[in-house]
């Protein structure tokens, strides 16, 4: 979820970043234009107030070398052409003294910028330049002119007209962009880190929620969540969640309570009640078929219960008592002990794989569900079979395979395997009570480890064990508590 929420915040804040940054970067060029066209407008308000002594004078000559002066010196000082009209285009004074003002026509058929004429006609008509064309940085042969007319007797006679080079006013330009870019950069490095925070925060409620989630999923009931951490929402759901995971627990701890109880207190009437059929078989002849039968009923119904006691025992364990243990020592310690088994049967058990590989589990634990899937390997095999039990070490677990060659299960038969009292049709012929894989997966659940079926190749099963070779949260609480 935050890959695809913090990419989104990011767009979003870029976007309103660009959106304030354009504007800003446009206003800031206009306003570095009009303050040169204002400085342009003052010089020639200044020159204004000359020519209007060479207008007006009886002595032009004199006047009009002081202004041509002024306007020399002016040029030299910043670059800036500028001289002096009459309304008819002649030259009153200008700097360099060759500058003339084209008129519109003539300007576009050289391919000149028309600023000038359009300024110059303006002054004649009475106003000052105010608003020239926006120059941009990348305009590398944009000027500015701006002119002001010379009133004397309340009419124009002349016109002052300045041209202006805009290297450095857009050298300006660009040194305010790049520090609206930078200043860009680091509001979006703080909203990086504002996005990584927010996200941080609204989602962790999420993934403790997702990992309580899966705990209680593999089997431990007893996790919960904190709820004093991000949005009010996510807060009231951890509250509903730990809610509703206490009485899960609680529905299963009934559970597990009554099946422990109701097959304990059947025990003692069916133990009373086989002995009563070991005192009445004594009244009957031997070999009789129906007391057999009833004997092989009553036992079946024993073995259920202590499978029954056995189940409600293992879905009650916990991961207290997982330790680091050579999986290895005692996959090899099983197949040893259920060898002379096998061979009464006429099946061959053999161990295979790596001698030596540790992982996190409950020996004991382990040791039954490795009893439980040899046992069922074996019962299935037929005579003069081969049962294989391997170990090996891959990536963060331990897997211990068990291969049978018997009939093996169909597809719909795999994805009901482990089934509480299931047994395949096709074996119903086959002792057991159909709890033995689920007493197996509950066992191994209780200590982190997982169980898996598949097909064999060419014929058979596949049982796999896995266990993980990283100590359990438990299991690393418990060490250090120690």
């Amino acid at each position: 979820m935050r890959s695809r929420l913090l990419p989104l915040l990011l767009i979003l804040l870029a976007g309103v970043l660009l959106a304030l940054g354009f504007p800003l970067a446009a206003s800031q060029a206009q306003a570095e234009q009009q303050r040169v066209v204002v400085d342009r407008i003052d010089d020639t308000a200044r020159f204004a107030a000359l020519a209007q002594f060479v207008t007006s004078t009886s002595l032009p000559d004199e006047r009009r070398a002081t202004l041509q002066h002024e306007l020399d010196r002016y040029r030299d000082l910043y670059g800036i052409r500028a001289g002096v009209f009459y309304r008819d285009g002649r030259t009153m004074a200008a700097s360099p003294r060759d500058w003339r003002v084209p008129p519109d026509s003539e300007a576009a058929s050289q391919g000149e910028r028309p600023d000038g004429a359009r300024a110059y006609a303006e002054a004649l008509a009475g106003r000052r330049s105010h608003d020239p064309p926006q120059v941009w940085p990348w305009q590398r042969e944009g000027r500015i002119a701006v002119a002001s007319p010379v009133i004397r007797d309340g009419d124009v006679a002349a016109v002052v007209l300045t041209d202006s080079p805009t290297g450095p006013m857009r050298s300006r330009i660009l040194r305010g962009w790049l520090a609206i870019a930078v200043g860009e950069a680091a509001a979006m490095l703080l909203a990086v880190g504002a996005a990584l925070r927010l996200t941080g925060w609204v989602l962790k409620p999420v993934r403790t929620l997702d990992r309580a989630t899966h705990e209680i999923a593999t089997g431990r009931f007893a996790s919960r969540v904190v709820a004093s951490v991000g949005p009010p929402e996510l807060r009231r759901l951890a509250h509903s969640f730990n809610e509703m995971a206490g009485n899960v627990e609680g529905a299963l701890e009934q559970q597990r309570a009554f099946v422990a109880d109701a097959s304990h207190q059947l025990r003692n009437p069916l133990s009373a009640l086989l002995l009563r059929i070991e005192l009445l078989a004594l009244e009957l002849p031997e070999g009789n078929e129906e007391m057999a039968s009833v004997r092989a009923e009553g036992k079946r119904l024993a073995r259920v219960l202590d499978d029954l006691l056995d189940l409600a025992s293992a879905e009650h364990s916990d991961a207290s008592h997982v330790v680091l243990t050579d999986v290895a020592e005692i996959a090899a310690e099983r197949v040893a002990s259920w060898r002379p088994s096998a061979e009464r049967r006429g099946v061959t058990l053999t161990s295979a794989g790596q001698a030596a590989a540790t992982g996190w589990a409950d020996p004991v634990a382990l040791s039954s569900a490795l009893d439980a899937v040899v046992d069922n390997a074996v019962k299935f095999s037929p005579d003069g079979g081969t049962v294989t039990v391997t170990v090996r070490a891959e990536g963060d677990q331990v897997t211990v395979e068990t291969r049978d060659g018997g009939p093996g299960l169909t597809d719909e038969e795999l994805e009901r395997v482990g089934d509480r009292f299931w047994r395949s049709g096709r074996h119903q012929n086959v002792s057991g009570s159909g709890l033995g894989l689920s007493i197996t997966r509950a066992l191994l659940a209780g200590s982190g480890a997982g169980l898996s079926f598949a097909h064999n190749s060419p014929a058979g099963l596949r049982v796999l064990i896995t266990i993980p070779r990283e100590a359990p949260e438990a299991a690393g609480q418990g060490l250090a508590e120690r």
